[in-house]
Order: C-alpha cells, then sequence, then structure tokens
C-alpha cells in the first residue's frame, strides 16, 4: 500500500490551519480537506476589533461608519494570511471538498473520488453553534456566534436584543452591542453567569456589564418564542420579553456526521469525540483537536491542542497535553484573562490553610492611572512555597499580563523571582511585581517567629556602636 502523506488534516478550523503550517515547516507531507471554512475569521477579527475601538470611544454612533471600515481592514488583512492559498503556497496539498473514511481493511479518507492514505490523520473540523429545543425558534428566527458578524459589520443595528446562553463570546457580544447603542438582555440557565471564571473576577465582570446597562437574568428556563405584529417574543419563567432580534449562544456541536468515524473505529459521547491525553481517537491513527473534542470554543487552547495533536501524530505520541499553563480568556472591556487555578479550585486542591492569594488593584498602577484605565485587578494564587497555581486578571491588558504568568508558571519559576522583576516605568507589568510581593508580606505576617526575630535583630542593630 503506497502511503501519500505523513498526516492528512481535516477542517476548515483555526486549529486545523495552524497544524497544517506546523507540520510543513518540519517537513513532513501534508493534506488539509477542507469542505468549507468552519472558522469565519473575517467576523471573528472585526467583532474584536470593533469591540476595542468602541471600547475607547467617547461618541459611538459619530464615528461608527469608520470604526467599521477599520475593522473590516484589519479583519480581511489577517484573513487573506490564514487563507487556503497561503498553506497552499508553504507546501500544505491543500483538497476541497467533502469526504469520509472508507471502510476497508487499509485506513483511507475518501474525498472527491480520491483516496487519501496517511500513516496518521487529524480531525480539526470546528463545530456549529447547538440550538436548544424550544417551542417556536425556528419559526421565530435568530442569529448565532457564526452568522452575527454579518449583521454587526452594518451601521443600521436592530435596537432591542435577547442573548440565549453565558459562553464567553456572548458576553463579549452583549456588551458590544450595549456600546452599540442597543438594549441587551442576557438570559442565562445558570446561577453563576461565569461559572468558569474566577468568582471574584466574575462578579467584577458582571457589575461591569450591569454598569453598560445589560439586563442580566439567570434560573430562569426559556420554554417557548414567538413572533407577534413583527415583534419577537421569548417566554422567560413567567414573564415574556419582547425584542427585535435574538442571538443563541448557548453551545457547540462538533462537525463530524458526515465523517463516517464508525468505519475508522472512531467513538464519540455526549457531542464530543472521546481522546487520551495524547489526543488519539481511539483509533490510534486518527487525532482530534479543537472544539470537536469538548469544551469552549477558545482559539488559545484550540491552537494549543493542535500543535501537540500534529506532532503526536508525526513523532510517535511522545507529548501529552496538560492545560495547567494555557491562558484565555474574554475579549470583554475591560478584558479577563486567566490561567492555572482559580482560588476556589486552588483551596479545593490543597486545602484552605496551604493557598495564598495576592491580589492587587489597577488604581495602583501608575501606567493604568496615567492611562485612564484604573478599573481591574490582578490575583495570584500561590502556594506557601512560592509555587504559583494560577492567575486571574480583569483590567487593561490583561491578555498580555497573563501570558508573562504563563510562561512564569510553565517554566516553574516561583513568585519571589516574579517579584524581583525589573519592568519599564511606567507599564501595565508593574502590576504583576507589585502583586507578586505581596507573597513576601503574607508569608511575613503569618509567621510570628520571624517577625520577633526581625524586630530584636533591628532593635540590636541601632544599637549597635559604628
Amino acid at each position: 500500500m503506497t502511503i501519500d502523506y505523513d498526516v492528512v488534516i481535516i477542517g476548515g478550523s483555526l486549529a486545523a490551519y495552524q497544524a497544517a503550517l506546523t507540520a510543513t515547516q518540519l517537513r513532513a507531507t501534508v493534506a488539509l480537506v477542507e469542505s468549507e471554512s468552519n472558522y469565519d475569521f473575517n467576523y471573528h477579527l472585526a467583532l474584536e476589533e470593533i469591540g476595542k475601538m468602541v471600547g475607547r470611544s467617547g461618541n459611538v454612533k459619530s464615528n461608527l461608519d469608520e470604526v467599521i471600515l477599520y475593522a473590516r481592514t484589519i479583519a480581511d488583512n489577517v484573513a487573506q494570511i490564514n487563507s487556503l492559498s497561503n498553506l497552499a503556497a508553504q507546501g500544505v496539498d491543500v483538497i476541497v471538498g467533502g469526504g469520509e473514511f472508507l471502510p476497508s481493511r487499509q485506513l483511507a479518507f475518501g474525498v472527491n473520488g480520491r483516496l487519501l492514505r496517511s500513516r496518521t490523520y487529524l480531525l480539526a473540523c470546528g463545530s456549529r453553534p447547538a440550538i436548544p429545543k424550544i417551542d417556536g425558534i425556528e419559526s421565530t428566527g435568530y442569529f448565532t456566534l457564526s452568522n452575527i458578524g454579518e449583521i454587526l459589520v452594518k451601521t443600521n443595528l436592530p435596537e432591542n436584543w435577547v442573548i440565549l446562553g453565558g459562553v464567553p463570546q456572548s458576553v463579549e457580544i452583549s456588551q458590544l452591542l450595549r456600546r452599540l447603542g442597543c438594549y441587551v438582555t442576557l438570559i442565562v440557565q445558570q446561577s453563576n453567569v461565569f461559572r468558569y471564571l474566577d468568582r471574584e473576577i466574575g462578579e467584577l465582570l458582571l457589575g461591569q456589564l450591569e454598569a453598560d446597562g445589560v439586563r442580566v437574568v439567570t434560573q430562569r428556563p426559556v420554554t417557548q418564542t414567538r413572533c407577534i405584529e413583527g415583534k419577537k417574543w421569548i417566554q422567560v419563567g413567567d414573564k415574556a420579553i419582547e425584542t427585535d432580534e435574538i442571538l443563541v449562544a448557548t453551545g457547540h456541536q462538533p462537525n463530524i456526521e458526515l465523517l463516517n468515524l464508525a468505519a475508522a473505529g472512531v467513538k464519540w459521547q455526549r457531542g464530543h469525540l472521546v481522546v487520551n491525553d495524547k489526543l488519539q481517537t481511539t483509533n490510534e491513527r486518527i487525532y482530534a483537536c479543537g472544539d470537536v473534542i469538548g469544551g469552549y470554543d477558545i482559539l488559545s487552547i484550540g491552537n494549543y491542542e493542535a500543535n501537540i495533536a500534529v506532532k503526536n501524530a508525526l513523532f510517535f505520541s511522545r507529548l501529552l497535553v496538560n492545560y495547567r499553563c494555557i491562558p484565555w480568556g474574554i475579549n470583554s472591556q475591560p478584558m479577563v484573562a486567566q490561567v492555572g487555578l482559580t482560588e476556589i479550585q486552588a483551596r479545593g486542591r490543597y486545602g484552605k490553610n496551604k493557598v495564598l492569594v495576592l491580589r492587587k488593584y489597577f488604581k495602583t498602577s501608575i501606567a493604568a492611572q496615567v492611562q485612564g484605565e484604573i478599573t481591574g485587578i490582578c490575583k495570584l494564587i500561590v502556594l506557601e512555597n512560592g509555587e504559583i497555581l494560577g492567575a486571574s486578571i480583569l483590567g487593561q491588558e490583561a491578555q498580555e499580563l497573563i501570558n508573562l504568568v504563563a510562561l512564569i508558571m510553565s517554566k516553574n519559576i516561583k513568585v519571589e523571582s516574579l517579584g524581583d522583576l525589573a519592568v519599564m516605568y511606567p507599564s501595565f507589568s508593574d502590576i504583576l511585581v507589585q502583586t507578586a510581593r505581596e507573597w513576601g508580606k503574607q508569608r511575613l505576617n503569618r509567621n510570628h517567629f520571624l517577625q520577633d526575630f526581625l524586630e530584636g535583630f533591628f532593635d540590636f542593630r541601632r544599637d549597635w556602636n559604628l
């Protein structure tokens, strides 16, 4: 049997693109099979840029056309960088079309009447929105995270919105719509809107949303929707809410139904593929990464998994996934970023008395004062020995600060060394240094013997004749 490729990557997600680039840079022979782009680079980046610019703008209405034009330009440029033509130019065999695994003794993937034979395969198919079973939702009509960008890059927006779901993207769009002048109701089934965040950070973000004017409704089931005289109505618990448009952002489901995975011996359960800690499926020659294996649709996590999966596919499965040092965030205003364990998770794992919580507010940062961005908090979760277990940051430049913490954690550098870091002045990095220095203060406050020793030492030193 002739082997055509070292790895065949199936899917049009950003994780698939990153895996293909990594494999070809390692001099492997790579094919990327894409039926259609499952990840809209243009609209996602447009939303992000519009959010950032609206957050900085003092007069949204007057310059919205310029904001949208600028965001579109950036998004189109970046989309070109991630285009199929660029992949092909770097040596990836790009194949456009739908395909499936074939039921035969020799594993193969069929597409466009052609058999692709490879030593390994990588599933990075991305996902599509999962629509909840709500009476009337299909006839009423709705937007999803996959097509919301089509309307947000227009200047004439519907005035009233109801957003269903508590995923990170629903938070981002709620705030963006409100800052574009719309009235927004965010409906979340759980009591804790931000259950994936540090509790203190989540409460601050919720307060920011409410301060922006987003109405947040929790713990009330959505039972039906109706369209009456040109308006959409949603039944939420015992109340009916009138709106112009509905955005469904309750979750996603993987694009795997048409791949004939059963023929390849690949199993899935509860809506996602089953993988081990090497990202192998139940067929050891087939790997998977990104949101097809569950979790939130977060790019940093998907790209990390793509890097691990494609290297395992090429080099005998040596690497294990470890999410301990993978940062992620919410593109809110101010931004939220997180890595590692939260305060509650750390105390549950190591015990309440063994965990120290270090915190500093952005109002103590000179850079924050200079730029007028004093809303925010930096939290470091550490053990008494200085090992950093996690960090949660809400504030300006949170996404850059969390990357530094993730690097420090990945290299097992203690918090004391972070406190000794000399940073440019003024810069937001100083908030990390200030927070890290709280470790020494808390340890001293806990150690009464050391306090007495130091007081005695300096008393003796002051009385010592020079």
